[in-house]
Formats: structure tokens, sequence, C-alpha cells
């Protein structure tokens, strides 16, 4: 089971390079969005450049609350098919899960 080159390539850049359209704020996320696990970091990194730039407060600070999550729950959540209990963290996990099912390899880790 592999990742497709389109999602290696948009993924954002490991260098430490900036991102087109991220704020300081959105920077801050994306770096977090670095894990343990490559499959997370991917999924994450991912959303991360292609949501946060035009993403409210709100879905901003949702994403932050994810990220403060531990990576076991992230990985039940993202590549598992758990479901938060919380009913906003279940609302961006869906978000997460839809756009990573729409970018052709990324759904390998997607249920």
């Amino acid at each position: 089971m592999g990742v497709s080159n389109d999602l290696r390539t948009e993924a954002a850049p490991r260098s430490g390079g900036s991102r087109p359209g991220l704020d300081a704020r959105g920077r801050r996320l994306l770096w977090r969005c670095r894990r343990g696990m490559k499959e997370l970091d991917l999924l994450l990194e991912y959303y991360a450049c292609e949501v946060l730039p035009q993403a409210s407060q709100v879905e901003r600070a949702t994403f932050a609350a994810l990220l403060a999550l531990p990576d076991p729950l992230l990985a039940g959540y993202l590549l598992g098919g758990d479901t938060p209990a919380d009913a906003a963290l279940t609302q961006l996990v869906g978000r997460i899960r839809t756009l990573c099912r729409s970018a052709g390899g990324v759904g390998v880790f997607c249920r």
C-alpha cells in the first residue's frame, strides 16, 4: 500500500520552506502537523495546506484542538474509523477524511 506522488508533492515542504497563503498562525499549525507517524503527517499536512489559508478562526481552533490529541487517538480517528466524542472534532475528522479520499492516493489511508 503506497502513497501517490501527488500527495508527496502537494504536502508542505519538510525543509522549513514557507507555504504560500499561510499566515504565521497557519504555519505554526502546519508545523504541529508533523507527528511521529508518516501517515498522520501526510493527512494532517495535506489538510492544513489545502484548508487553513481560507479557514475561519473557529475552524483553526478546532484543528488546533485535534492536533493537541495524542497520536494513538488521532490514528484511531483518521486511520481506524473511530469517532471523537466532541461534535466539532467529529465534523473536522469527516472533512479531513473526505478531502483525503478526493485526493487520489491519499485515500489509501482513509476508510
